[in-house]
């Protein structure tokens, strides 16, 4: 099969090439999936799963992309709940070769059936984003209605969704980002923005939750907005600061099929839309991660026409 490789960690994207490597075989509870449209996240060539195993052993060249969208082609020993010919996708696993090839081996629980009305290219954007803004909101920050909500990074693809899921749930949002990431926050459901570069964080005062993506000197400020009782979620690492009376969590994403089917079913009512920028096929995908002008949003590849 054909699919994007990576050798060198130094090299970052720079070094992807499209190559030939083996089909892979489906494991007990695996399926094969043939890979319709695929997600890349530029930070995943510095995580140490994409150069090793679970065992610490390297595994260079490694196949990378954790997002998926395509059908189920075959079933590995033991695997229930998916069927060949199924639409699906999801999130796969952080030590494996992944999705920017043309058929990939994914444990079936990190898979959920994708409707045939939400198209490949869509499905393949939603696993990373969503998923961590329904586990940051709801299980980690444990959200409720009528809260207010700090979402730092509201222009990028998790806080676009962060904004949109606390706008259904009744939050008051206050975005931040640059000046350039105003207009784009607001239209995703910010009620309020703040410019990191020229207004003041601490004029926010105090709320409920905050959902940080950032990290250093933003997250040791944020900490202290955080009202009585209330939660500091990151996905930028251990906090180095925690709110005086509440909680601090750092957590990683993790597929789930129920979570994938809110998420999903939210597209196709019209409540939650992802945020695409370049779509480009599996022959263009290394000039697509190294593009001469920045792209907002994220680049999908389309594995199949």
């Amino acid at each position: 099969m054909r699919a994007i490789v990576v050798t060198d960690e130094a090299a970052g994207t720079a070094g992807m090439t499209l190559a030939e490597r083996p089909e892979p075989e489906a494991a007990g509870n695996d399926v094969l999936v043939e890979v319709h449209a695929s997600g890349f996240t530029r930070d995943e060539l510095t995580w140490p799963g994409t150069w090793t195993d679970r065992l610490g052993r390297n595994r260079a060249p490694s196949i990378p992309g954790h997002e998926l969208a395509g059908v189920v082609s075959a079933l590995g020993y033991g695997t229930r709940g998916l069927s060949v010919g199924q639409r699906v996708f999801g999130l796969t696993d952080w030590t494996r070769d992944g999705t920017l090839a043309e058929y990939a081996a994914v444990e079936a629980r990190n898979l959920a059936p994708l409707p045939g009305d939400v198209d490949f290219t869509v499905g393949a954007s939603l696993p990373i984003s969503g998923l961590t803004a329904w586990q940051g909101l709801f299980v980690h920050g444990h959200f409720q209605m009528g809260q207010s909500l700090l979402v730092h990074g509201a222009a990028g693809g998790v806080g676009t969704m962060v904004t949109q899921l606390a706008r259904e749930a009744g939050a008051y949002v206050i975005g931040t980002g640059r000046a350039a990431d105003r207009e784009t926050a607001l239209d995703f459901g910010a009620q309020e923005f703040v410019d990191l570069d020229n207004d003041s964080l601490e004029d926010v005062g105090g709320v409920d939750l905050v959902f940080d993506v950032i990290g250093g000197d933003i997250q040791k400020r944020s900490a202290g907005l955080v009202r009585a009782g209330g939660t500091l979620v990151t996905i930028a690492g251990p906090p180095d600061a925690r709110p005086a009376d509440g909680l601090a969590v750092d957590f990683v994403v993790e597929a789930d099929r129920a979570q994938l089917g809110e998420v999903v079913q939210r597209v196709r009512d019209g409540r939650l839309r992802s945020k695409i920028g370049n779509v480009a096929t599996l022959d263009d995908a290394v000039a697509a991660f190294n593009p001469v002008e920045r792209t907002k949003g994220k680049t999908i590849i389309r594995v199949r026409p």
